[in-house]
């Protein structure tokens, strides 16, 4: 399955289409029920397992992998809610039980508060519904999503507060352009999603909260899960960076050095053992913070600079090691079409996924340093 998945990555690519077969071998194979547990139609997978398999799945198709990773993310923070003793989102282990496919509607173009504050109106009805109007941005399965986590502002108070919810994708109010046209993990298809009076009923509504940092289970939740899976997606993308740059200067010969082959030129061998330790390093990092979380480690003010450094620190490390397979494979690899020119492309959306490098380094001083004085 993983390599018919890397066989079509390239075609995706080129002709700017949604991962479709991919997505359809992955539901058709439990996939994305996989953090259910077995009495549910499940695999019973914790984070550090389906991170494992999110960090696989992303050295053979990143933007298949990263498509169907906020899918999961939701998985991710019901689990992680209900085994510490909150069924406030047991509606979407229903839902996944079911089949729906659930998708991550949260940032919005300028809002650098993500969840803290939203740009997006939310207006409260007498029955207990709200009718959300704003524009979401990075809405990945646009294609297939039937289900759409979203919040917004309610302004009808002074303070104003922050609406959690679930969308229809029925619900009407709807509009997504078709504007994913992108560097790279074009196979994600994450477009805008426009809504206008889009309406949630009471019962889809799960939380409200304060404007500000809170400390709430629900956010904790929400970036736990969001950032350990998009790390392991950009783990695997490391991880395939340094298997190239360790394979094909093998197979390059240089005429200097009479035809001996490039794997024992000891530049290259240094450039790719660089590859290898941050490998190691990151391998080490993803395991252990996800296995914290599956065994409810209380690591208190801790737990946000861990999360965020491991997020950055895989975007960071993609990059780095399709930047080396890239300097020690040839200029073949420059051509449109090759694998490490497609990676180099995709490895580059790590720069844009919260928590972002400037965020990560505020939270990681804020634990350290305290908050900045005003």
């Amino acid at each position: 399955m993983l390599e018919r998945f890397r066989s079509r990555a390239g075609t995706y690519d080129v002709q700017n289409t949604f991962c479709t077969e991919d997505f359809a071998e992955l539901t058709e194979a439990g996939y994305l029920k996989a953090m259910l547990p077995a009495s549910r139609g499940g695999l019973g997978w914790g984070m550090e397992t389906m991170t494992a398999a999110q960090r696989r799945l992303g050295a053979y198709a990143p933007a298949t992998a990263l498509a169907v990773n906020m899918h999961l993310v939701w998985s991710g923070v019901a689990s992680l809610l209900a085994a510490r003793g909150d069924d406030r989102l047991e509606m979407v282990l229903d839902w996944v039980e079911a089949g729906e496919v659930m998708a991550f509607g949260v940032s919005e173009a300028g809002n650098d508060e993500v969840l803290f504050d939203s740009v997006t109106r939310a207006v409260p009805a007498a029955d207990g519904s709200y009718a959300f109007t704003g524009i979401k941005v990075f809405t990945s399965l646009a294609p297939v999503w039937t289900r759409l986590g979203i919040f917004g502002k309610d302004e009808s108070t002074d303070a104003g507060q922050l609406v959690h919810g679930f969308l229809a994708r029925d619900a009407g109010g709807i509009e997504i352009p078709q504007n994913w046209n992108t560097l790279g993990m074009r196979a994600t298809q994450s477009n805008t999603t426009i809504l206008t009076d889009a309406p949630v009923p009471a019962e889809n509504i799960h939380t409200k909260l304060p404007v500000g940092p809170v400390p709430d289970l629900l956010v904790f939740g929400i970036f736990a899960s969001f950032l350990a899976l998009t790390a392991s997606v950009y783990v695997g993308l490391a991880e395939r960076g340094m298997e190239l740059s360790a394979t094909i200067p093998a197979k390059r010969t240089s005429l200097k050095n009479g035809g001996r082959a490039y794997d024992q030129d000891p530049d290259i061998r240094w450039q790719v053992a660089d590859a290898g330790m941050e490998i190691l390093k990151l391998d080490a990092m993803l395991r252990l913070t996800t296995r914290d979380l599956d065994d409810l480690v209380d690591h208190g003010g801790s737990w946000f600079p861990r999360l965020v450094t491991l997020r950055t620190q895989a975007g960071d490390a993609a990059r780095s090691c399709i930047d080396i397979a890239a300097k020690v494979s040839g200029g073949g690899q420059y051509f449109r079409g090759s694998e490490i020119e497609r990676l180099y492309r995709d490895a580059l959306a790590s720069l844009y996924h919260p928590s972002d490098a400037e965020s990560a380094h505020s939270t990681v001083a804020s634990w350290l340093l305290g908050q900045v004085k005003k």
